[in-house]
C-alpha cells in the first residue's frame, strides 16, 4: 500500500520560510518521480514543482521559481520543498505526488496547508 504523508505546513508572515516534507511507504520511490502541487480555496490544483528520481530533473511553475526548491533524500524516501519569500498568494493546500501519470501522479498525500498573512 502506498502511503505519501506531508508535514510542514503552517501559518507565516509574508517574506518568511517553510520546509515541507513528503514520507513515502509501501513502494520503492527512489526509482519515481516526485513533486507538488498545491490548490487554493475556490481554484483547482496547480503544479509547484517536480524532481525525476535521481534528481538529475527538475521543473518549477514561473510563479515559485528562484522562491521554491525541490529536493529529494531517496535513502529515507523523503521529498522536500523549501519555500522562501513566501507570498499571500502561495496560500494553498500543499499535496505530495509520486509516480508521473501525464501531468499529474498517481499517488497522492493527504496535504499540508500554508498560510502566508500579509
Amino acid at each position: 500500500q502506498v502511503q505519501l504523508v506531508e508535514s510542514g505546513g503552517g501559518l507565516v508572515q509574508a517574506g518568511g520560510s517553510l520546509r515541507l516534507s513528503c514520507a513515502g511507504s509501501g513502494r520503492p520511490f527512489s526509482s519515481w518521480s516526485m513533486g507538488w502541487f498545491r490548490q487554493a480555496p475556490g481554484k483547482e490544483r496547480e503544479f509547484v514543482a517536480r524532481m525525476d528520481w535521481n534528481g538529475g530533473i527538475t521543473e518549477y511553475a514561473d510563479s515559485v521559481k528562484a522562491r521554491f526548491t525541490i529536493s529529494r533524500d531517496n535513502a529515507k524516501d523523503t521529498l522536500f520543498l523549501q519555500m522562501n519569500s513566501l507570498k499571500p498568494e502561495d496560500t494553498a493546500v500543499y499535496y505530495c505526488g509520486a509516480l508521473r501519470v501525464g501531468n499529474g501522479f498517481r499517488y497522492w498525500g493527504q496535504g499540508t496547508q500554508v498560510t502566508v498573512s500579509s
